[in-house]
């Protein structure tokens, strides 16, 4: 998207950019300060050696230590794209890489939901202390303006939530009332790329209670633990009683939600059956819905259609842009 956006961004945002480090398990850790090779990067299939510093044939670079801050130095940079796996128990290694990137004084921009459950009230104030930005609008719903969207809403109240937020489950929901069972429609959705190899973090509930985590931390103003979301996941629905809800009117989704009690929030995923014609109810494949109550807006609905595959990489490129044009600013 940096390639495809490039005269865009340059035009009309007066953004110019070189990646000067990539750091991913089939590469290793790729540095030059000077800027790497792209198309080099992009089209690079060998995995990389293990040694540091020596020639990297992908991208042009050299590879250093495998130390995020040695890398960092090494590239010299001012923006850290993070966007390992998910880990659900610490978010690490990604609050790490967070936190490397912040004290080396560049900004960092996640699609990781880890680090904003983990140790966001932390990065945030560390980004402050050294005067850099973290941003994550990856993290929930791909690229959908959901964060920066209460950016624009001063001083409003959320009071809660509730929304469809995984789309896997959604797909797979949909495969079992065309008739599949469980398994081979969890194996569809694994076909089609939708769902990963391991999709236990899917239809066991943690991707959809990390993302409702992540929303109550930030929106609400309100640290809670993944342990105090009542989660229950799809796994044991039965096609039978999928494709019975469905035909009486009232079809699955695992849908989240979230309410403001007293000083804390009571927050739940679990499967429920919707009114097939209200707004979740008609969420299908891979859109995903989200509903916010507030003190203001009684209702203020989001619904995302079917994302492609260049849907999160959007998340991380208008954040990007949001940093420049701080930069920019700053400098003005």
């Amino acid at each position: 998207m940096l390639e495809d956006r490039a005269q865009e961004l340059r035009e009309r945002y007066g953004i110019s950019w070189r990646i000067t480090g990539v750091a991913s398990r089939r590469l290793g850790w790729i540095a030059d300060s000077s800027g790497l090779d792209v198309t080099g990067l992009c089209g690079a299939g060998a995995p990389a050696r293990e040694e540091p510093g020596i020639e990297s044939n992908a991208g042009g670079g050299h590879r250093v230590t495998h130390n995020v801050r040695d890398w960092l130095v090494a590239a010299k940079a001012d923006v850290l794209f993070e966007a390992t796996s998910l880990n659900v128990q610490n978010g690490q290694p990604a609050v790490d890489h967070i936190r490397a990137a912040l004290e080396h004084g560049a900004h960092a921009i996640t699609a990781n939901k880890g680090p904003i459950v983990h140790a966001y009230r932390e990065l945030r104030d560390l980004a402050s202390a050294h005067g850099k930005r973290f941003l994550f609008e990856s993290t929930v719903m791909d690229g959908v303006p959901i964060f920066s969207l209460f950016d624009q809403l001063p001083a409003i109240h959320l009071q809660g939530f509730h929304g469809i937020l995984n789309s896997t489950t959604n797909v797979i929901l949909g495969e079992m009332e065309n008739g599949l069972s469980f398994d081979a429609a969890l194996k569809k959705a694994q076909e089609l790329g939708v769902a990963e190899t391991d999709a236990t973090h899917d239809i066991d509930g943690w991707d959809a209670a990390v993302k409702t985590a992540a929303l109550i931390t930030v929106l609400m103003d309100v640290p809670v633990l993944l342990e105090e979301i009542a989660r229950e996941g799809i796994r044991d629905l039965t096609t039978e009683a999928v494709r019975n809800v469905r035909r009486d009117g009232w079809p699955y989704k695992l849908v989240c939600r979230a309410q403001r009690e007293g000083n804390g929030v009571k927050a739940s995923v679990r499967p429920e059956k919707v009114l097939a014609s209200s707004p979740m109810g008609k969420i299908s494949g891979t859109s995903s819905y989200v509903y916010f109550e507030t003190d203001i807006f009684p209702g203020l609905a989001i619904t995302e259609e079917n994302p492609g595959l260049y849907a999160t990489a959007y998340g991380l490129l208008a954040d990007f842009v949001r940093v420049c044009d701080r930069v920019i600013r700053a400098a003005r």
